[in-house]
């Protein structure tokens, strides 16, 4: 059953930074975009790079390994349809980062 979990703070996290986490063996990339945090699973699924440490274009993040694209809010990716990456919800409670994990 999927539950919120408090992944970091919004002092780790300021505008315009991303950060990787590991909760219960799952690797997750956080991103701080204009304010908006958003979660998508950090392991680039091409070949496993850290998304967290892509460059981020506006809502989306490149891949620092082979240069995949996927938007951090949606998961979709210029690359078609087929492929779509997790992502996962996000509360901010007070300074509390809170991501909805499987």
């Amino acid at each position: 059953m999927a539950r919120f979990v408090k992944l970091a703070t919004l002092g780790d996290l300021p505008v315009g930074s991303a950060r990787e986490y590991e909760f219960e063996g799952r690797i997750y990339a956080l991103f701080n975009v204009d304010g908006v945090v958003s979660a998508i699973d950090g392991v680039c699924p091409h070949q496993g790079g850290p998304l967290a440490d892509g460059e981020i274009e506006g809502t989306s993040v490149i891949c620092p390994w082979h240069g995949w694209r996927f938007d951090v809010r949606t998961g979709s990716t210029p690359m078609g349809p087929r492929i779509k990456h997790p992502v996962y919800a996000v509360r901010v409670e007070n300074d509390d980062i809170l991501v909805e994990v499987p």
